[in-house]
C-alpha cells in the first residue's frame, strides 16, 4: 500500500482466491483522496485500490459487507477480464441482489409480499424540518438498496429518485455521524439547485466540488448549510 493510503486501511477482514476484503475509511477517503467513493469499490473502477484489494467502507449501521464483497468479486472479475464498468455494474448488481432476496429484505418491506413498498417505510428519525417545508429524514440504507435502488448510496431527494416522497430529503444511515453534514450539504445544494432547473448532471458535479471543499475547509460547512436553507 502507498503512504498516502495507509490511514484508509482499517481492518483486513477475508480473502477470496487472490484477493484481498479490506474494511476501510471512507470519510478518510473521501475527504483526502477520492469525494465519489461510495460504499464498497475495487481497482478497476478506482485506479488508487490495489489490483488485489476489494475496499468496503466501514458501516455505521447495519451489515451489507456479505452484499458487497459477492458484487465486487463479480465487477473486478468482469473488468478484469476487459469488459467495461457500464456493462460489469448490472451484472455485478444481478449476483448483489440475489444474496440481498435471500437476506429476507424483500420480506420485510413488503410483509411478505402482501403490501407494495413505500419510501416513508424506510424512515429512520426526523432530523429535521426546514421552514421551507423540506424534511431531512435518516433512513435505513440496506433497506433502500434491497428494495428500491441497489445503487443508492449516501444520500438523494425528490428530485433525483421517484420513491423519495415529496419535499424529502434522504441521509443513509451507513454513512458515520462524522460526515453525515457533509453529505447534507451536497444533497440540499443539489436539490435546490434542481429546483431552479438546473439537469441533475450539472447539479450534481457543482455539489460535489463543494462537499470537497467543505471536507478540506470544515470551518465554512455551517455557513454553507444555512445558505442552503439548513436554519
Amino acid at each position: 500500500m502507498t503512504a498516502p493510503l495507509k490511514p484508509a486501511y482499517i481492518e483486513k477482514v477475508d480473502e477470496r482466491g487472490n484477493l484481498q476484503v479490506w474494511i476501510v475509511d471512507g470519510p478518510y477517503i473521501r475527504s483526502h483522496v477520492d469525494e465519489e467513493f461510495t460504499n464498497f469499490g475495487q481497482h478497476y473502477r478506482y485506479s488508487y485500490i490495489p489490483v488485489n484489494e476489494l475496499w468496503i467502507d466501514r458501516e455505521a449501521e447495519h451489515d451489507e459487507r456479505q452484499f458487497f464483497t459477492d458484487h465486487l468479486l463479480v465487477e473486478h472479475r468482469l473488468m478484469a477480464e476487459g469488459m467495461p464498468y457500464e456493462k460489469a455494474l448490472p451484472k455485478a448488481d444481478q449476483e448483489e441482489r440475489k444474496e440481498r432476496r435471500r437476506a429476507g429484505d424483500i420480506k420485510q418491506l413488503t410483509r411478505h409480499g402482501l403490501t407494495l413498498p413505500d419510501g416513508k417505510d424506510v424512515h429512520e428519525r426526523l432530523w429535521k424540518k426546514l421552514e421551507n417545508g423540506l424534511s431531512v429524514w435518516i433512513i435505513d440504507g440496506r433497506l433502500v438498496r434491497s428494495v428500491f435502488d441497489i445503487d443508492f448510496t449516501e444520500g438523494g431527494h425528490d428530485y433525483v429518485y421517484e420513491f423519495v416522497p415529496k419535499n424529502e430529503v434522504w441521509i443513509d444511515d451507513a454513512i458515520m455521524a462524522v460526515e453525515r453534514a457533509y453529505v447534507l450539504l451536497h444533497e440540499l445544494h443539489e436539490r435546490n439547485r434542481m429546483a431552479e432547473g438546473w439537469p441533475y448532471s450539472k447539479a450534481h458535479a457543482e455539489s460535489s466540488r463543494l462537499e470537497y471543499h467543505c471536507r478540506r475547509h470544515p470551518d465554512e460547512l455551517h455557513d454553507k448549510l444555512i445558505t442552503e436553507g439548513w436554519a
